[in-house]
């Protein structure tokens, strides 16, 4: 991982480490369109249950490949789609990746506004926000598909493992000379609390720690590491060597249970993830 700036470059323009002329901006304008964000987790939840290969999940694909710049299609096995997209940076040679499941859990009638939505419109929103050459490495996107595993008997973490995370192990395997990996999984409800999981790198979750303090959001981003192991979409890409960090309330109380709907979704808490993400995105 490169060595990463000043918290002082907190900045929508270059202006640190003498790559480029400009005045950072200050914390108070590190902006981040939380209405906007909230918006698209409306869209989604309006596609109804998106289990993964179904066609409210297909239909949901294309019109976020249609949302993302230099919006594509990455092949997953069995029918299923990444959708990824791009902003380059100064130097296209660094790689950084913003990822997101859009995959809801094939529970009937299960809309995933937290898990699922809130992630990917925060991720969309960002992309939306940054501009070609703001930051120093290009930002790849990806909105994976099949995070979520199929349908059958109770499984174990290694069966999940296994089974699910299958859009992710895609894209780790076409990304993996990223230099820095950011999961944004559920982020979107009330009274947002972020732990670090195990997996997570500590030096970037303490250096996003830093940023958060920095822009008045540390409230939401916590000190301590959670206790349980927890596998989700960055796992793939710390088996491939990439430093990760997974965004992930483990504390959610409708984690795949019907109550997870528009009700759960604070914007705020969409707002004090995308501004802080974006901050630390101009660390880098």
């Amino acid at each position: 991982m490169r060595k990463l700036l000043p918290l002082a470059c907190l900045a929508l323009v270059a202006g640190c480490g003498g790559a480029a002329t400009g005045q950072p901006r200050s914390a108070g304008k590190v902006r981040f369109d939380a209405a906007a964000a909230m918006h698209l987790v409306r869209v989604q939840v309006g596609y109804g249950p998106r289990p993964a290969g179904s066609r409210a999940s297909r239909r949901l694909g294309r019109w976020l490949r249609s949302e993302l710049p230099h919006g594509r299609f990455q092949r997953v096995p069995h029918g299923l789609r990444n959708v990824v997209g791009s902003v380059v940076g100064r130097d296209p040679r660094r790689i950084v990746v913003v990822g997101a499941h859009y995959d809801t859990k094939d529970i009937p009638g299960y809309l995933g506004a937290v898990d699922s939505a809130s992630g990917t419109a925060v991720a969309v929103q960002l992309a939306r926000t940054i501009r070609p050459r703001e930051l120093g490495p290009t930002v790849v996107f990806v909105l994976f598909d099949g995070e979520e595993s199929p349908p059958g008997p109770p499984e174990t973490p290694a069966d999940f493992v296994r089974r699910g995370l299958r859009g992710s192990k895609v894209a780790a395997r076409s990304l993996r000379e990223a230099e820095t990996m950011v999961l944004l999984d559920l982020v979107g409800n009330r009274h947002l609390r972020l732990r670090r999981d195990p997996f997570s790198d500590k030096h970037l979750w303490s250096r996003l720690r830093d940023v958060a303090n920095h822009l008045g959001t540390g409230h939401a981003f916590r000190d301590g590491t959670a206790d349980a192991t927890f596998y989700d979409d960055h796992y793939p890409f710390v088996r491939a060597g990439v430093p990760s960090i997974d965004l992930i309330d483990f504390d959610f109380p409708c984690w795949h249970a019907p109550c997870d709907n528009l009700s759960q979704v604070s914007q705020a808490s969409l707002g004090e993830t995308g501004r802080t993400v974006l901050g630390l995105l101009l660390t880098l």
